[in-house]
């Protein structure tokens, strides 16, 4: 009988080798044209965090990156590769990055024209703006790229001379540390403005930032404010529990009350925090709160009120103390609600308003509280991020109004001694007895086949 090279067998495993190849060509075709990306990490540690890839998606154009780094740097390795593994992270959700390396010690006369002092510096060039970079981290670029999102320059201009919160001031109550830093950070110029000495407001003041004079402006001082609403002047301004200090007439001016009293909320007090601290949560839709889920506090927060009138529209940003009330006097020990003095909550603490006139949109914030951002509190929860989304509202660049990074995940682990007793007898004698065991029972049934 002639021997019958092609059996049945054989014609399988061929079939399945020939089927196995094929499968796996198609993959990998279908990988190099429609690529997936995960990110299994704990907390996405390879993934940019959200507020980052929402910046993104304000970029039209392209981002043109030069590093001036060198084949290798002698502390840091290969600066080069650093650099370009960081930047994938951005490619991802923007393809248009384009990032090119110069070699310092080759090209000196591109370096010195560019003004580089560090080896792995880097120029970050959008819409015809520029930035250097001498650090590398999420944090940093993203900041630097809106920075170079911004369609104009900006200023925000603070009331000086009266005791008021600085922008850059460094004491507790200022604003400087956290607030004003994170303004400088996405591009907001930052000045004092002396109502005093200056003619006028300036009209290149984006934004104009009152916060509580402890002395009483003069007449004339009112008067120059007053006219800045008049010509169509956005303007944050917080108020605190206190006198107005010659405020009042610009709180005629924007027909709003300001009644007398502090926001007391038991939301606060049950997570352990002053009785005068007031909670936001949740947040009525506008532009400034849009995808806004992080908890602010407003310590000592006075509610706001106002008259109707069809020439402004009002959006509340704030609203607090839904289970508490507007006390009269200042609560001593634990709160009670005095029906005789006391208002019943909830209580607007924040409120947006806006109107056209003189063929622009104006825009004003008012917040009941000061504190809020102040350098002892600012780090509370979200209240530099609502701040934030504040200022970029007033100053027309809403589109910069961005997600909030993700909060960190606790990535430790806490044993016992009992635990870690139990984990060290099952590694280092549970688990040696149970592969012997295997290899015995393996080697009990070959012996007896």
């Amino acid at each position: 009988m002639p021997h019958k090279f092609f059996t049945a067998p054989l014609l399988r495993n061929i079939l399945f080798v020939l089927l196995l190849l094929g499968a796996a060509s198609g993959l990998g075709y279908l990988a190099t044209r429609h690529p997936i990306q995960r990110d299994i990490t704990h907390n996405a540690s390879n993934s940019l965090e959200p507020g980052s890839m929402a910046v993104l998606g304000q970029l039209a154009g392209p981002v043109n990156i030069t590093v001036y780094a060198t084949e290798h740097d002698a502390r840091l390795g290969d600066i080069r590769k650093i650099i370009r593994d960081f930047i994938s992270l951005y490619r991802r959700y923007k393809t248009d990055i384009n990032l090119v390396f110069i070699d310092p010690e080759k090209e000196a006369e591109k370096t010195r024209a560019a003004r580089i002092q560090l080896n792995g510096e880097m120029v970050v060039e959008y819409a015809g703006r520029s930035e250097h970079l001498t650090q590398i981290n999420e944090q940093t670029f993203t900041a630097t790229l809106l920075r170079l999102a911004h369609s104009r320059d900006q200023t925000v201009m603070y009331l000086d001379g009266h005791g008021e919160r600085k922008l850059d001031g460094i004491a507790n109550h200022d604003l400087g540390a956290l607030f004003g830093a994170k303004l400088r950070q996405n591009g907001f110029r930052i000045n004092s403005l002396n109502l005093a000495l200056a003619q006028e407001v300036p009209g290149n003041a984006s934004v104009l930032v009152i916060a509580q004079p402890q002395l009483d402006l003069m007449p004339g001082e009112t008067d120059k404010l007053l006219r800045h609403l008049e010509r169509g002047g956005n303007l944050l301004w917080l108020v605190d529990a206190e006198p107005l200090h010659g405020l009042e007439r610009l709180a005629e001016k924007l027909d709003l009350l300001l009644p007398p009293g502090a926001v007391v909320d038991p939301a606060a007090a049950e997570m352990n925090a002053p009785a005068t601290w007031s909670l936001g949560a949740v947040y009525p839709p506008h532009a400034i709160t849009r995808n806004f889920n992080l908890i602010t506090a407003f310590p000592s927060a006075r509610p706001l009120a106002w008259n109707e009138n069809p020439d402004w529209q009002r959006s509340v940003l704030v609203e607090a103390a839904a289970r508490g009330w507007v006390s009269r006097n200042t609560p001593n020990g634990k709160p009670r609600f005095d029906k005789q003095h006391d208002t019943p909550g909830p209580a607007i603490i924040a409120v947006a308003l806006q109107r056209h006139i003189n063929d622009r949109e104006q825009r004003i914030v008012v917040v009941g509280n000061g504190a809020f951002l102040s350098n002892s509190f600012a780090g509370n929860g979200g209240n530099v991020d609502l701040g934030i989304n504040m200022v970029n509202w007033l100053a027309g660049e809403e589109h910069l109004i961005t997600l909030q990074p993700r909060a960190a995940k606790d990535s430790s682990l806490t044993l016992g001694k009992t635990q870690l007793t139990a984990i060290g007898i099952s590694f280092l004698i549970g688990l040696p007895l149970l592969l012997a065991g295997v290899g015995f029972y393996i080697w009990w049934n070959r012996r007896r086949a």
